[in-house]
Order: C-alpha cells, then sequence, then structure tokens
C-alpha cells in the first residue's frame, strides 16, 4: 500500500528506510536536523560488525542481510564498499562469537599466532563502507529514486504531516516517541593515510581501551572508545594519542602514517533495537537504538520497516 510517508533522521538508518520505502512505491521526505555529512554516521568506521547492539536472533538477520546487499554493492566503485579480510582478536579462554552465523566463513587462529595477552582470534572477511563515499552516494540513490531530503528539526511528532512516519533520529528518537531514553555511547577516531594495508584488526577487549584499525581506499581509520554516557563531541587530543599508540603497538606500520582528520560519534544505545509500529491512529514506525552497529543493520532493518508500511 503506497503512502506519503515522512523519515525523521538523515543518517544512514533514515536513509535507507527512506530508500527502501520509495523503492516499495511510497512518496518519501527525509527531515534531517543535521546535514547528513555531520552525522554520527559519517564518524563511523563502518566495518560491518555487530558491535553493542540487541537482542541477537534479530541482529544476526538483520545484519547477515545487509551484508548481502553490501557485497552486491562491491560491484559499484561509487560506494565505497569492499570486501577485506581481517582479524578479530579475543582476549578470553571462553570467547563470546555469538556473531559468527551472519559470516560467510571463518578461520579460528590460537593464541601463540597473535600478539602478546591474545589467547585466540577469528579471521574473517566482511564488508568494509567508507562512510565518506557511501553517505553521498545513499543520498544519490534516495534522490534518483523520488526522495525529498529536507534541513529540519523536529521536536515533537505534531510538527509532521503525512500518513506514515519513520522515527529514524538516532539519539534524538526516543525525545519523539515518549520511549525511556537512548543512552550515548561515545566513540572517538582518528584517521592516518594509508601506507598500504589491507587486513582490518578489532581488539575490543584491548586492557588500555578498545581498539580496532580499519584500512578504507586512501586512509585508516584508527580507534577507538565506547564511554556511556559522554555527550561530549569534541575531539579530544590526549584520548587520540592514546589510541594511536594501541594501534602503533598492533600495527607498527602505521607509526609514521601522517593523521589526515579525526571525529566523534555518539552512538545511540539502548538495550534492544527497536523497530515496531506502534498503535494508534497515526502509523508510527520506529527504528532506533543501533548502538554501534547502524550501518551493519541497516539494509535489514530498512527492509523490515518497509515490510510493516506495507501492512494494513
Amino acid at each position: 500500500m503506497s503512502t506519503e510517508a515522512t523519515v525523521i533522521g538523515g543518517g544512514v538508518i533514515g536513509l535507507t528506510c527512506a530508500l527502501e520505502l520509495a523503492r516499495s512505491g511510497h512518496d518519501v521526505t527525509v527531515l534531517t536536523a543535521d546535514p547528513i555529512a555531520d552525522t554520527t554516521s559519517a564518524v563511523a568506521a563502518a566495518i560491518w560488525f555487530p558491535y553493542e547492539a540487541a537482542p541477537a536472533d534479530a541482529v544476526l538477520r538483520w545484519s547477515a542481510e545487509s551484508a548481502t546487499v553490501f557485497a552486491v554493492l562491491t560491484s559499484d566503485p561509487s560506494a565505497g564498499v569492499t570486501l577485506r579480510t581481517g582479524t578479530v582478536l579475543e582476549r578470553s579462554a571462553a570467547p563470546d562469537r555469538w556473531w559468527i552465523p551472519a559470516v560467510t566463513g571463518h578461520r579460528v587462529i590460537p593464541g601463540e599466532e597473535l600478539p602478546s595477552g591474545v589467547t585466540s582470534g577469528v579471521r574473517c572477511e566482511v564488508p568494509v563502507i567508507d562512510m565518506g563515499r557511501y553517505l553521498p552516494w545513499l543520498a544519490r540513490r534516495c534522490e534518483a529514486a523520488g526522495v525529498r531530503v529536507i534541513r529540519r528539526r523536529v521536536d515533537d511528532l505534531t510538527q509532521v504531516t503525512g500518513e506514515l512516519i519513520v522515527v529514524a533520529a538516532g539519539l534524538r528518537s526516543a525525545a519523539l516517541t515518549g520511549d525511556a531514553p537512548l543512552i550515548p555511547l561515545r566513540g572517538q577516531v582518528v584517521r592516518v593515510a594509508n601506507p598500504g594495508l589491507t587486513d582490518w584488526l578489532i581488539d575490543d577487549d584491548n586492557p588500555d581501551g578498545m581498539t580496532y584499525v580499519v584500512p578504507r581506499f586512501e586512509d585508516v581509520v584508527c580507534g577507538g572508545t565506547a564511554e556511556l554516557g559522554s555527550v561530549d563531541t569534541a575531539v579530544d587530543l590526549d584520548t587520540e594519542r592514546a589510541i594511536l599508540e594501541r594501534c602503533y603497538a598492533l600495527v607498527p606500520e602505521l607509526r609514521d602514517a601522517p593523521v589526515l582528520s579525526r571525529g566523534v560519534g555518539l552512538r545511540p544505545t539502548r538495550p534492544s533495537v527497536r523497530l515496531e509500529a506502534l498503535p494508534g491512529a497515526r502509523r508510527i514506525i520506529c527504528c532506533y537504538g543501533h548502538g554501534g552497529a547502524g550501518v551493519t543493520l541497516s539494509w535489514g532493518c530498512a527492509r523490515e520497516v518497509a515490510a510493516l508500511a506495507g501492512e494494513a
């Protein structure tokens, strides 16, 4: 059933929902408080990985569906998506590999082949999405599908017209729906010139702080932080130095790579992703609380939103 749909939020979740709704025949408008390039999505390292998102069964389903779409998008150079092999380092005798079912093929590496303090690792190939290329690509796809993107902050759903509203506004979503507050999970990254790396590395349990190295095309995203409750969007240079030292310890080739840019994003965390249609006279669909996995879950969630929108 085609309707006039308004999506609140211009990050990766909002734009992907808008595109899927338009492809399903809806007349779609996106309202975004910030320019697309200034959203939290633009800061993301955007390696496919279901980080800080629940519930596990739905997350696995959404992330596997998204991985399939991203694999197809590798054939379009303008999308900025590549498949890259890398390693998830593990520092526990009983590592939690709940995410493995969403990965096509993996190999467990014994600790003796890995850095000191690492008990084991999982090597696999996953999509890596360069958000500097991907977000403009996604915006162009929306435009080609007839989606209108308007800069406008929404503080109350009564300000929005249309038969269908999709709330995908990141941290601001809970206030719009009267939900329990979302909690920001602050992430800081620094981007350095790529000295020729192709393999990524994730070390979330590093005793000195979560660490990841994600090569893209011209740069490498080095992270990171996971500061629950912090709303500080300013770059902290002491934190940056600590991030780089952790990355240098794991990947010495980065030590002489010049810094190209830096950023901070506030991941919208919730005990579980909220993806549901609300009861009531107006048709409102919630799609928020993706934690650190917005890109990873984007296509699977957007297709579920489109399916809900098509129900009578």
